[in-house]
């Protein structure tokens, strides 16, 4: 598989020589379209927990999940070396000397070799950025910018609360920091159709930036988009339409780009739908034959 696209495994082993797996971290953190700023509501498809552990809410420090993330993830991948991935809501969403002090409480963990930031493109601003470049001299710093996709449209009406131009003016302000860029998308968002998302895909292909995220947009307990299938006002997409859109979209992404994730986690608790989403190896592996049926790879149907 890793030779049909720029995996962030191989991506990272080539950098430090060695096994390097990210760890989850749950930092409390919360979101504007959540707290009123922007919205009470959030995202339609995200619920309370925000994609998040809920390992802050037991009262585990950042040290401390990054200490039991270390124990498992050396027992299971043999990792050797970590990332610090700040990832429930939006990790740069609080008062600078929060960001800081928990930023620099992660680096100081043994073995942790970088950071991780999952934020929003309307949550960033000079200050955090010149943080962040200031770790990146020494450590691996990526940001990932939830982006889903390049359509007002589809954004308003998702309730994301910012629109492509803000995400295309903070990558902007991102680049020549020696900060990572990292972008997620969502297949399958209300009222796209396959001519949306590969219009994402070329966006995205023409920013310059260094990573990517796929997610599959699924259903789960308690959201808004909860209510809309339940009402049968939106449909799932099947396995193998997703997989296909997957290798759509990675033949227009550049091949140096890295592929951070091909399809999501749902928490099995809380998913309503659809089922199959549960079953990621075997998704992995039709894309993996999907691409190589069609002989394809990232970057086949690139323009720059």
């Amino acid at each position: 598989m890793h030779k049909r696209y720029n995996n962030f495994n191989t991506y990272l082993r080539n950098i430090f020589g060695c096994r390097v797996q990210k760890i989850t971290i749950d930092a409390g953190f919360s979101c504007p379209n959540r707290d009123g700023t922007i919205s009470t509501r959030g995202c339609i498809y995200c619920n309370v927990r925000g994609s998040g552990t809920g390992a802050h809410a037991t009262g585990l420090s950042v040290t401390e999940q990054l200490l039991q993330g270390k124990r498992a993830l050396s027992k299971r991948y043999k990792a050797k070396k970590f990332i610090a991935y700040f990832q429930a809501f939006s990790n740069t969403y609080a008062p600078f000397d929060k960001l800081k002090s928990l930023y620099e409480e992660a680096l100081e963990v043994d073995d942790v070799v970088g950071l991780s930031i999952g934020t929003r493109p309307d949550c960033v601003d000079e200050s955090v950025l010149e943080l962040l470049q200031g770790y990146g001299k020494k450590y691996l710093v990526w940001i990932e910018y939830g982006l889903q996709s390049v359509h007002d449209a589809t954004l308003a009406f998702i309730n994301r609360g910012h629109d492509f131009k803000c995400f295309k003016k903070t990558v902007a302000a991102t680049k020549n920091r020696g900060i990572k860029i990292c972008a997620h998308v969502i297949l399958g968002l209300p009222n796209e159709k396959k001519t949306d998302m590969l219009k994402t895909a070329r966006a995205v292909a023409s920013m310059e930036i260094d990573g990517l995220k796929i997610h599959l947009l699924y259903v789960v307990k308690g959201t808004k988009l909860h209510k809309l299938y339940a009402a049968g006002k939106y449909r799932c997409l099947e396995q193998q339409e997703y997989v296909d859109l997957v290798c759509d979209f990675l033949e227009r992404i550049p091949k140096n780009m890295i592929i951070q994730r091909l399809t999501g986690d749902p928490h099995p608790e809380e998913l309503v739908a659809p089922m199959w989403s549960k079953k990621k190896m075997e998704t992995m592996d039709l894309i993996k034959e999907t691409l190589e049926k069609r002989d394809s790879w990232q970057g086949k149907l690139a323009t720059n």
